[in-house]
C-alpha cells in the first residue's frame, strides 16, 4: 500500500524533479505532484515506513529557501454542486438580499 504526504510552503519555484530528488533519499518515490500557483504538492511512497521517515525527516527542512510542512495527505473532500456553505448561496429571501416588493408589489418604483 502506498502513502501519500502532503507537502507544504513550496515555492512557487520548485519543480517536481527537484522535490522527488528531496524525498528519493527516504525510499521509493512512485509519484509526485505539485499544485502549479497553489503552493503545495503530493509525494506517494511505495512503503509506509519510507513515507514516515520521510515526514519526520523533511518536516521543517528548507526546499529552495522556503521551510516544507509534511503531513498524511487527506482524502479529496467530496463538494456537492450547490453547496455554499453556512452563508452563501443562492437564496433570494431571508433578512439579506432579494428584491424587496414593497407593500402594493412591484420592484419598488416610484410613481
Amino acid at each position: 500500500m502506498a502513502l501519500k504526504l502532503y507537502v507544504g510552503n513550496l515555492n512557487y519555484n520548485t519543480t517536481e524533479e527537484s522535490l522527488r530528488s528531496a524525498f528519493e533519499s527516504y525510499g521509493d518515490v512512485v509519484s509526485v505532484k505539485i499544485i502549479q500557483g497553489k503552493g503545495f504538492g503530493f509525494v506517494e511512497y511505495g512503503s509506509n515506513e519510507a513515507a514516515e521517515a520521510a515526514k519526520a525527516g523533511m518536516d521543517g527542512k528548507d526546499l529552495d529557501g522556503r521551510p516544507l510542512r509534511v503531513n498524511d495527505a487527506r482524502p479529496p473532500e467530496k463538494k456537492l454542486f450547490g453547496d455554499r456553505g453556512e452563508r452563501g448561496g443562492f437564496s433570494r429571501g431571508g433578512e439579506r438580499g432579494g428584491f424587496s416588493r414593497g407593500e402594493r408589489g412591484g420592484f419598488n418604483k416610484r410613481y
